[in-house]
């Protein structure tokens, strides 16, 4: 009796041992597995809607592939139609974001604003531009806003050749002329002076074809095939890099901004991250935008 009681005491330990270590493994299992999870990329879901600033437009694009590619349960579409169509769409509710060259406070009265989160995803240097028949590279503050005034109207009063001024102006919902008109003249752009175009495209095909055109681009439009496609000209001296923005040399730039009707959040917060941060920072040089690490200001 004594032996046989002594075998089964031995399986039970055996048995309870096995059983101690499955529910070890098993625990240390879940628990691996819970410690994964927490660490694991956050995958996004839904649908969003961006429209405004044709400067930031080629910017959004390429993010939106990108973000699409990591998260593909969600699907954005981003539009142009300038600035101020952008915000007062988000104000609307009719779009998700709102791309604008300029601040919401900007393009709408103070209570309106209120209901809108501006969220800095970028700088962009802007330049001024010419038909590449212009001889002058340099112009003076001073110089741009009687160019744009209507007071000068030919290039042999900058130091040019004897050439007629044409000005192409951008349209009134255009970020990137509320930011020629913020820094550059400091004063409403006159629009019996010259033409008006309506985006960043229309701008180059114009100053390309018109003999003596003078217009304002973004720089992040001059990349790639369109690199080298108009002359630009320094301002005060000095060229349209991050380097003189850093070194406040260069005056005519602004922040973009992905604009949001209250907090964002979600895949919409996740989006406006993914722009500004560092997984996406390579590509906003490459663009020819300045990511906001290099924007100490």
């Amino acid at each position: 009796m004594m032996k046989k009681g002594l075998k089964f005491s031995l399986a039970a330990l055996v048995v309870s041992g096995a059983l101690a270590g499955c529910t070890n493994e098993s625990t240390d299992s879940k628990a691996s597995e819970g410690k994964k999870d927490n660490t694991a990329k956050q995958e996004f879901s839904g649908t969003i809607t961006a429209a405004g600033s044709t400067a930031l437009q080629p910017l959004a694009d390429e993010a939106a592939a990108e973000f699409m590619d990591e998260n593909p349960n969600v699907s954005i579409t981003v539009q142009g139609g300038g600035s101020g169509t952008g915000i007062n769409q988000v104000a609307a509710g009719a779009v998700q974001i709102g791309n604008s060259d300029v601040p919401s406070k900007d393009k709408l009265d103070a209570e309106k604003a209120k209901e809108l989160v501006d969220h800095k995803v970028a700088g962009i240097a802007f330049a001024l531009v010419v038909n590449k028949d212009v001889t002058v590279d340099n112009l003076t503050t001073q110089q741009i806003k009687d160019i744009f005034s209507g007071k000068i109207t030919n290039w042999k009063d900058v130091g040019g050749k004897d050439e007629k001024i044409n000005v192409i102006n951008r349209p009134a919902s255009s970020g990137t002329r509320a930011t020629f008109e913020k820094i550059m003249l400091q004063a409403k752009a006159n629009d019996s002076v010259g033409t008006t175009q309506d985006s960043n495209g229309a701008v180059e095909q114009a100053v390309n074809s018109t003999p003596g055109a003078v217009s304002y681009l973004a720089m992040s439009y001059m990349t790639g095939d369109k690199k080298g496609s108009l002359k630009t000209l320094k301002i005060d001296g000095a060229e349209p890099t991050a380097a003189n923005i850093a070194a406040n040399k260069y005056p005519f730039w602004s922040y973009e901004y992905m604009i949001t009707k209250g907090e964002a959040k979600e895949a919409v917060k996740g989006f406006i991250e993914f722009v500004s941060g560092k997984d996406f920072e390579k590509k906003v040089e490459e663009m020819g935008y300045i990511p906001m690490t290099k924007l100490n200001k």
